[in-house]
């Protein structure tokens, strides 16, 4: 049904190799693999289906039983049945998972978790992206209707004095509206947005080619209107004049944006393997008179953390007055686009430097499980962390029992994972516990997986 090479191989080959297995197949062994002169099958039944392995005689039999155990765990994550027709329409997803397992004709140090993290690339930041884009086409929505129904209650008003009102055609829309939305600042180290409000320029139109709309028709008529805007892709209405206001724009923005990669060595004992810090200061002019802009930089940080300024950056104006100024004034910074002036890089192993520190205890009970136990606590009382993501893998077809629970827990059968979400950690809230009992072993509950954002920078470096 589904069948991938990990080595340079001719189709014909590979279709030689299937065609003669049945033939090698023994129904009086229980041997799981079969040798040839040059090739070895390895297999395992999966209902009405096999599993298998085709390898060379020189390699380990004992890894490539182990390989082919992976690969027999991978097919219940993505198919829901042993069935032909349901491997078939998850071919591709299984292929990914294949080659998270064996690169290269070698087999990979992974587990099923990771197997699971590395084909999905789940995206904290894409998420994050699409909430405040849904969230923006929403309230576009919404002020949209909300501007319909203004200007057909300001009609019916004009209607019921006798004054007759501007209607919708003459220049007050186009068909080709154009749209600009406003630039989106950010603070240090979070992934939260202001979004202000999108400004628009009508595209007038000859007055000879359009047709104002009666004055006293029915409702639906403006219905009919804003589906219409809906259709041709607009999301926001502007009000019906034949000059739109635009909305204030910023002329500077400065953005700083933290990326903190934690590598820990997977155990119960814990350890600090690497600490990873990087971050950037990012400027976006929309002033040509701004072109030339110093910014006052605030570094209370005392780590002896690297910073970098850009070539075109002044660097004796930053090592003495902290501010971010370009070397040669005649060559002004570029309009309308994010440009990077500074950034800073941060390596440790010292255990002191991790902002979160996570305790996970796990335990046999005696009845064929465990009882686990995870503790958190903030280490840094001066950080804030939001969106606290805590993940905890679980064997296939374990449901876990949960005894105690600060914040709230989510059980994900489909993934096989514990989620234990915190909305803030902070001072006030530093330390906090989990507790359930799952049917598992104690080294199924590693590697932890802990995501959050802040709007505190941990780099104490402030933009003012």
């Amino acid at each position: 049904i589904v069948s991938r090479q990990f080595v340079e191989m001719t189709k014909a080959r590979i279709e030689g190799l299937l065609s003669a297995f049945p033939k090698l197949m023994s129904t009086g062994k229980q041997h799981t693999f079969v040798e040839t002169e040059s090739v070895r099958y390895v297999y395992q039944p999966l209902e009405k289906l096999y599993m298998l392995l085709i390898t060379t005689k020189a390699s380990n039999i004992l890894e490539d039983l182990e390989t082919l155990r992976l690969f027999s765990r991978v097919i219940p994550e993505y198919c829901r049945s042993m069935e032909e027709s349901e491997i078939a329409d998850n071919a591709f997803n299984l292929i990914f998972a294949f080659d998270e397992i064996v690169a290269l004709g070698y087999r990979e140090s992974v587990n099923l978790a990771q197997i699971r993290t590395f084909v999905e690339m789940d995206s904290h930041e894409e998420k994050v992206y699409q909430a405040v884009r849904q969230t923006q086409e929403r309230e576009a929505k919404n002020k949209m209707r909300e501007k319909a129904k203004e200007l057909q209650r300001q009609r019916m008003e004009a209607n019921k004095k006798g004054v007759k009102s501007p209607g919708f055609g003459g220049g007050g829309f186009g068909s080709n509206t154009g749209y600009s939305p406003a630039p989106v600042v950010g603070d240090s180290a979070s992934l939260q947005a202001d979004i202000t409000k999108p400004s628009f320029t009508a595209i007038q139109k000859p007055a000879g080619t359009t047709k104002a709309m009666k004055l006293g028709s029915k409702s639906r008529d403006v219905e009919s209107f804003v589906d219409q805007l809906k259709s041709e892709g607009e999301n926001v209405v502007a009000p019906a004049v034949t000059r739109a206001v635009p909305t204030p724009r910023i002329p500077v923005a400065a953005k700083s944006t933290e990326d903190l990669v934690l590598a820990l060595r997977v155990g119960r004992d814990g350890g600090l393997q690497n600490f990873e810090l990087h971050g950037i200061v990012t400027l976006h002019i929309s002033d040509d008179k701004l072109g030339r802009i110093r910014v006052q930089l605030e570094n209370k940080d005392t780590r002896g953390i690297q910073l970098q300024t850009h070539p075109n950056v002044d660097k004796e104006l930053f090592k003495s007055k902290s501010q971010v100024g370009l070397k040669n004034p005649a060559k002004p910074f570029p309009l309308h686009t994010d440009v990077g002036v500074l950034k800073w890089r941060f390596q440790s192993q010292d255990e002191s430097c991790i902002p979160l520190s996570i305790n996970c205890w796990p335990s046999e009970n005696g009845q064929g499980g465990c009882d686990v136990n995870i503790e958190y606590e903030l280490e840094h009382d001066q950080m804030e962390l939001n969106d606290v993501c805590i993940t905890i893998p679980l064997p296939i077809g374990s449901s876990p029992i949960v005894n105690e629970c600060d914040g709230d827990y989510t059980h994900d059968p489909r993934k096989n994972v514990l989620l234990w979400t915190l909305p803030i950690i902070d001072a006030s809230n530093k330390s906090g516990s989990l507790g359930f009992s799952a049917t598992a072993l104690p080294g199924d509950f590693f590697p932890l997986q802990i995501n959050f954002v802040s709007n505190k920078s941990y780099a104490d470096l402030m933009v003012r």
